[in-house]
């Protein structure tokens, strides 16, 4: 199921409060003028011609394929056209219908009351972030010597030095506009070769200690690890984020143990093979799909559904035009009624668009934050953390004119 939203509400709701419209009217009428397109695929050719009779009797109409109107053809895509008011009328409609349309009409229900959801409370340890607002800043510290972005900070420089430039890294991001600090031990560009946990402890739990004492903004561990992440918790960090999707369920009850925030993120394969056999049947439905399984999992294994982010994952195991299309259906992912983090930052594609390299990405990499935050994102993860959050003060303060 896909629903997208027409952006005429906002406007409308606009004009209704600057003629003078009661409030208590704003409210009744509104749902009157929040016009869906609900897309289904593959459904019985029988329930499909029940949804187009019932949204017909109530003003709505839905497309379904000249053949499961002919009977021709078993199953049917189907498009459902209607106002939030009738949406809710036909959910009511199709709960007392048989042939399993009980449950459509329930995930129907659910579904747009996700995707109406924009404001998010994310609980990290002491630390809240009231998301939905503005778009939050997650800055990264490559505690690594083969970043694919060159930040890594791992270039033969030892111990205290290590240490010292991190922490003025990390203040640093706080000062620009940072509201998470996201460390990292292993590198996840194309191709990369797996380090030992031993390893990946040495180069993150140190910062991570540290920087709990330092600084007044929360910190994830960036790993696919459950001993890594077990430690990092116990060192400071309040968020997990897993490029692998928490797909090992010992990073679940590890997260869920300690109550732990968790990002779980869409990627095929591995990072050292990511990108060599790349293939989607349908690019977002397959994604979406693969992160409401992952959801599922995660609170089945004791996570909490408030603690839960996701991630679309660009750049992990898709091509640039991938990327892009991620970005501009962002709203999208709405459907699974969590909050949504996005990594555009000095990605490939933007080198690509632009024919350019790192550094030089720096622009392409505020061009593309600015777009996902115009289309939803809750939190970007980014290396250029003042020159990111200054845009998105642009984007916030145009949206907050154009939704007064």
């Amino acid at each position: 199921m896909r629903i997208f939203q027409f952006k005429c509400r906002d406007e409308a709701k606009r004009i209704m409060h600057d003629i003078g419209v009661d409030r208590y009217g704003i409210k009744i009428m509104l749902p009157k003028a929040s016009s869906f397109l609900v897309r289904l695929n593959a459904i019985s050719n029988i329930n499909a011609n029940i949804i187009k009779q019932e949204a017909l009797s109530l003003g709505a109409d839905a497309a379904i394929s000249r053949g499961a109107l002919t009977g021709q053809v078993k199953e049917t895509g189907c498009l459902i056209i209607a106002t939030l008011d009738q949406l809710n009328s036909l959910i009511h409609k199709l709960r007392s219908q048989p042939f399993g349309l009980k449950k459509f009409a329930d995930d129907l229900d659910k579904g747009i009351k996700n995707y109406a959801q924009n404001d998010f409370t994310l609980y990290l340890g002491n630390h809240s972030l009231k998301l939905g607002k503005r778009t939050h800043i997650m800055g990264i510290i490559n505690m690594t010597p083969d970043s694919f972005s060159g930040d890594g900070l791992l270039y033969g420089i030892k111990g205290n030095d290590c240490l010292k430039l991190a922490l003025a890294k990390a203040e640093r991001m706080v000062k620009d506009g940072a509201d998470i600090i996201d460390v990292g031990g292993e590198s996840s560009r194309p191709g990369a070769k797996s380090v030992s946990a031993k390893e990946e402890i040495r180069r993150t739990v140190p910062v991570i200690k540290l920087l709990s004492k330092k600084i007044k903004a929360p910190i994830s561990i960036d790993t696919t690890k459950p001993e890594v992440a077990k430690v990092a918790l116990e060192a400071g960090a309040q968020m997990v984020n897993d490029i692998s999707g928490l797909r090992s369920k010992q990073m679940a009850r590890i997260a869920a143990k300690y109550r732990a925030a968790v990002v779980i993120m869409h990627m095929l394969g591995r990072p050292v093979n990511m990108q060599k056999s790349i293939a989607y049947q349908s690019l977002i439905d397959d994604i979406i799909g693969y992160l409401k399984k992952a959801v599922e999992a995660a609170q089945e294994c004791g996570i909490e559904p408030g603690k839960i982010v996701i991630d679309p994952g660009i750049g992990f195991g898709k091509k640039p035009e991938h990327n892009l299309e991620i970005i501009n259906k962002l709203a999208d992912f709405k459907i699974l009624g969590k909050p949504i983090l996005l990594g555009p930052s000095r990605k490939s594609f933007i080198a690509k668009v632009l024919g350019t390299n790192p550094p030089d990405l720096t622009l392409g990499s505020v061009a593309a934050s600015v777009m996902a935050a115009e289309r939803g994102v809750h939190i970007l993860r980014v290396h250029d953390v003042k020159e990111i959050n200054r845009a998105l003060k642009i984007v916030t303060a145009v949206k907050k004119e154009t939704y007064a």
